[in-house]
């Protein structure tokens, strides 16, 4: 099932991860107050609106109820980060994330209710889409342009099946690079072992094969 995000706030790092959830199957709501930015941005993800993020009742109108992630991106302006935070949370949304440059930030952030701090220092637009998209994602990281190491968790209905079964290439175009469990050294896999429980596989996809596995 397609998940709803809403990212509020269309900075450099606000339009790569609304970009990339959306090209990784999202719905996306984008929002941002300049009207020229808004314009910019059209048809790049699902809807595309302008509102002033520091006025509750612009903010309320957004429909933020609807979404099961919101993301605030509103960089250094700390009113619309508050105001955004409060609606959300006033309006029920499951997973409130923002976007936040220092500690300072992410405290403020952390006392009025957002449960993710996103850090654009340290990590990609590209890679925050898929932490928030997947939750058996792990890690994730670009190795080349249009190649990429991930993380990611076995599957409920993968457990008791081998990878020559799960034909992971074949159904997602992704290489098992190496498996680990229960805390222990990366190792490569052997393709006739049953995947158990909690197990983390190393594996390596094209940008272009994303989506197939969300």
């Amino acid at each position: 099932m397609k998940k709803s995000i809403a990212v509020l706030g269309l900075g450099k790092y606000g339009r790569s991860l609304a970009e990339n959830l959306y090209l990784m199957g999202a719905d996306v709501l984008a929002v941002d107050n300049d009207e020229k930015v808004v314009n910019d941005f059209s048809g790049k993800c699902t809807s595309v609106v302008q509102a002033n993020m520091e006025n509750e009742e612009e903010v309320a109108a957004l429909g933020l109820k609807n979404m099961d992630i919101v993301v605030s991106c509103t960089g250094t302006n700390i009113a619309a980060a508050i105001m955004t935070v409060a609606v959300a949370k006033e309006q029920g949304v499951p997973l409130i994330v923002a976007k936040a440059s220092t500690d300072r930030t992410a405290s403020i952030l952390r006392k009025i209710g957002v449960d993710k701090i996103l850090d654009p220092e340290g990590e990609s637009g590209m890679r925050s889409a898929r932490i928030l998209l997947s939750s058996s994602f792990k890690d994730f990281w670009e190795i080349d342009n249009g190649m990429y190491l991930a993380e990611i968790e076995a599957k409920e209905e993968w457990i008791g099946k081998n990878l020559i079964e799960l034909q992971l290439r074949k159904r997602f175009k992704m290489n098992v690079i190496a498996l680990k469990k229960d805390g222990k050294k990366w190792r490569f896999g052997n393709p006739e072992e049953p995947l158990a429980k909690n197990e983390i596989l190393l594996v390596a996809m094209e940008k272009k094969d994303l989506g197939k596995w969300q």
